[in-house]
């Protein structure tokens, strides 16, 4: 589990330690990890110092209490994710810093979950960089209690890179914009996938991420595995006007191998509306989703939309795994 967090030192020398102190009990650290801190600059800005910070390893379906830096910083709380099913993802896209944001977060926290994946534009900063800053605040009282796995849309800029450290290592990732991981003990395999790694890597992000694609889902076991996730900031499929054809490449290149791979749901952001795919249904709204897959066989999707000041089950779908499907 990584831990990441921002202090206003940014000089290089005066910067607190990249600590982290943790424990199962409030305010009994009997762990300790060090880590790494940098900063990068966009312009004229240059941000504090972002500490990241592995820690573990940790016990499944445990809260653990803990403390960033040194000193008398605030405790924080997070729960691992289960080692086995049932596993509930929380799925949000093109996230931002309004009113309907801060409605969102709050439905999301109504209700418990496992893990968020959350598909592209986050802050909405673009260029300006300190909005970077007062977005860490807003979804730090979720974003610190639970897994946040990200990947980048098309106004992240500059600082995706340095804020948000996925575990592409890991994964065998040659670039921090795709990545993929395991859930519930495995049952679960979520791929990330980077839609502008192509802009960012000269032209060679789409081979060089289909590469690893096929890499990383024939790896993937599907008797152990029965359930295979993907990610991806641009829909390749939308009936939205807007955006239209941007996916298209990305599309080409990879649908076959997740098609062949029999992968179960594919989520997407960027056109701000919902619909989906299995038996037509789209409505223009904003709010977040919930994947609860309950078994080796069943899984269940519910689209919560941003009533007001209630989020309103607007569509349920049950989803059996492909596990066992047969492609032609």
């Amino acid at each position: 589990m990584r831990i990441c967090w921002v202090t206003d030192d940014d000089d290089g020398r005066s910067s607190p330690p990249s600590v982290v102190e943790y424990g199962t009990s409030p305010g009994e650290y009997t762990a300790s990890a060090t880590g790494d801190h940098g900063t990068y600059s966009y312009s004229d800005y240059k941000s504090g110092a972002i500490h990241h910070v592995t820690i573990g390893p940790l016990e499944p379906a445990t809260t653990y209490y803990y403390r960033c830096g040194a000193g008398e910083e605030e405790e924080l709380s997070l729960r691992t994710p289960p080692a086995k099913l049932p596993v509930e993802f929380v799925v949000i896209g093109d996230v931002g810093q309004t009113e309907w944001t801060a409605a969102t977060l709050s439905h999301i926290g109504e209700k418990d979950y496992d893990v968020a994946l959350v598909a592209g534009d986050l802050s909405y900063a673009d260029g300006k960089q300190p909005l970077w800053d007062s977005f860490g605040r807003l979804v730090q009282p979720l974003a610190s209690a639970r897994p946040w796995m990200v990947t980048e849309g098309n106004h992240e800029k500059a600082a995706y890179n340095a804020r948000w450290r996925m575990p592409r290592e890991e994964s065998g990732s040659p670039s921090s914009l795709y990545y993929s991981f395991d859930a519930a003990g495995g049952a679960a395999h979520v791929v990330m996938l980077g839609s502008y790694a192509y802009v960012e890597e000269r032209g060679e992000g789409t081979a060089e991420q289909r590469a690893w694609l096929e890499r990383d889902l024939a790896g993937v076991d599907r008797r152990r595995t029965p359930w295979v996730v993907a990610v991806a900031h641009g829909p390749w499929y939308s009936t939205n006007g807007a955006h239209q054809g941007e996916g298209e490449r990305m599309r080409r290149a990879m649908e076959p191998l997740l098609y062949d791979a029999r992968v179960d749901v594919v989520f997407s952001a960027h056109v701000h509306a919902y619909e989906r795919f299995v038996c037509m249904f789209r409505e223009m709204s904003f709010g977040h989703g919930r994947l609860r897959i309950v078994s080796e066989t069943k899984a269940i999707w519910t689209w919560h939309r941003n009533d007001d000041q209630h989020a309103t089950v607007r569509d349920v779908v049950v989803l059996e795994s492909m596990a066992g499907a047969k492609t032609n």
